[in-house]
């Protein structure tokens, strides 16, 4: 286990949004390397980088077209070696996004692939030798000079790496154990190491659990894989870290991972926390990007402050998950959205906000914020971009300043990656860092809160102390500290005894005009919460 993650906060940002330099309108890398100070400023030491890949973005740099390669738009490979630099210098760990389970259309692997002549690259991704249908799985047919079919992973533009199938049932079909499959594998590794030679810290991992076809419940080919995989990073890079797109702790850690995600998929306990837009008591949620039109009336999320939400909905699918990354070693991650997930500011204003980074932040194992949230930049209902659909309104420019463009660029507005909020009142950096009770600032409290107390990094140290089904506040305990939440408007107690020892606290619930109230009273047996509160004691 890399030492340093045991204490990272992690920043995620999509490339083509963050910051642009060059006035093409499109964020590059060194715009990532030029905020660099506001990153650390923030209180995260780590970085994810979506892909930054070269690609013909037909999926938004999740069609590989050159693997060892950084897209000219945004800049060169000497770039990104000098962003892993720069961000060493100031103690940030930097992890880039693999995507192992398939390429472009247009990468040299598969334009080999595609040829009649046998080669070395004709394996390398799943091909039927017949012109049919392939049963169960997308195929893409008569686009090729060699007889046959290929398998699809996502879209079109995207053919299937051959990791070969857990039980063949068709002559065409290979056993993961063949040693042509075995060859996709080290050419993956290959990848990983040049990358790691030249300054990344480690990967996030792309659709992880999907490698294998065919597979058993326990994936049991996928996890044999990475598990190679470990093992060469802890012989030659044992710092560098393995993140995993899987949400599933006991196989992706058991399968050498050292973090798994909790992703916002529906029927989810962690959908519940912030995207509840469906009105179900039951976890069958609306949470995705595609339902477009969302009634923020009908949000029963926990931390929406009139949702009636239940906290249990969360613990009962996520301490699960808790325990298995406890006895595998491992670390589970909750993030405050991605690339690919409605942004939170989507139903809950900014008083719910903080209650939610709150608790995220105070929370085990390592956490991640998504580019934007920590001003509460808004889920934006626009039109698709490179493969986007519902994902795009999450993937708009980072909102800087009051300036042009809002910071994000000297272009023309039309020449804009995707356009920025053109709200009268879109959030930006500029204007919160002025406020002392901000979202930013809030949050900057929270993060360099985490770190000061060690209670409070990601080691496996929960225990909840009071938490039942429709019932607040919830409290729980890190290590020495007393964490209590009450998202609701109205007052909360718990007959419980704490410490006395108020470290931190928030009261966003007063909106009378009136003073602040306490946002904690303490008694020898009980704790109450004011409207919208939480509270750290020790």
């Amino acid at each position: 286990m890399p030492k340093w993650l045991q204490d990272a906060i992690f920043y995620e940002i999509y490339p083509q949004s963050f910051n642009d330099t060059n006035g093409d309108g499109i964020g590059d890398l060194d715009g990532i390397t030029e905020k660099l100070d506001y990153i650390k400023e923030l209180g995260c030491n780590a970085l994810w980088i979506n892909p930054c890949y070269d690609s013909p973005f037909k999926d938004a740099g999740y069609d590989v077209r050159d693997y060892k390669k950084v897209a000219p738009r945004y800049g060169t490979n000497a770039d990104l070696y000098r962003l892993f630099g720069e961000a060493h210098k100031r103690g940030i760990h930097v992890l880039l996004d693999l995507i192992p389970g398939h390429t472009s259309e247009e990468h040299p692997w598969f334009r080999e692939s595609q040829k009649q002549e046998h080669n070395e690259y004709s394996e390398r991704y799943v091909w039927a030798d017949h012109t049919f249908r392939i049963e169960h799985y997308p195929y893409v047919a008569g686009e090729s000079e060699r007889d046959g079919i290929y398998m699809l992973n996502f879209y079109k533009c995207q053919p299937a790496l051959n990791y070969g199938f857990f039980n063949p049932t068709e002559p065409w079909q290979m056993s993961y154990k063949d040693p042509a499959c075995q060859q996709t594998k080290e050419a993956l590794k290959d990848v990983m190491r040049f990358w790691l030679d030249h300054g990344c810290d480690g990967f996030r991992v792309d659709m992880a659990n999907y490698l294998v076809k065919g597979e058993d419940e326990n994936r049991t080919g996928t996890c044999e894989i990475w598990k190679d995989i470990r093992q060469m990073l802890d012989t030659d890079y044992p710092e560098a870290a393995l993140v995993s797109e899987w949400a599933n702790p006991k196989q992706s850690l058991s399968a050498g991972f050292h973090m798994d995600f909790l992703l916002n998929n529906p029927n989810t306990g962690y959908s519940t926390l912030m995207r509840d837009y469906s009105n179900s008591k039951a976890n069958e949620n609306t949470s995705g990007v595609n339902n477009k039109k969302i009634d923020s009336n009908t949000d029963r999320s926990f931390f929406k402050k009139d949702g009636h939400g239940d906290i249990m909905r969360f613990l009962d699918d996520y301490m699960p998950m808790y325990e298995a990354a406890k006895e595998n070693n491992g670390y589970v991650s909750i993030i405050t959205c991605n690339h690919d997930t409605p942004r939170p500011r989507r139903t809950l204003d900014y008083s719910e906000l903080k209650l939610a980074y709150a608790f995220i932040f105070t929370m085990p194992g390592v956490p991640f914020l998504y580019y934007g949230d920590e001003i509460g930049m808004r889920y934006l209902n626009i039109p698709t971009k490179e493969g986007g659909y519902g994902r795009t309104g999450s993937r708009t420019p980072m909102q800087w300043s009051n300036g042009k463009n809002l910071g994000f660029s000297n272009a023309f507005p039309e020449d804009l990656y995707l356009s920025v909020d053109p709200s009268p009142d879109a959030p930006t950096v500029e204007d919160q860092q002025k406020d002392p009770n901000s979202l930013l600032n809030t949050l900057k409290e929270l993060l360099h809160l985490r770190h000061e107390y060690n209670d409070l990094n990601a080691q496996n140290n929960l225990e909840i102390i009071y938490a039942k089904k429709e019932t607040l506040p919830l409290i729980y305990k890190r290590g020495n500290l007393f964490i209590a939440i009450n998202p609701s408007e109205e007052e909360q107690t718990a007959d419980i005894a704490t410490g006395n020892t108020i470290i931190y606290s928030i009261c966003e619930g007063n909106t009378d005009g009136s003073s602040q109230p306490a946002a904690v009273t303490i008694t020898s047996s009980s704790i109450t919460l004011a409207p919208q509160s939480f509270v750290i004691i020790k």
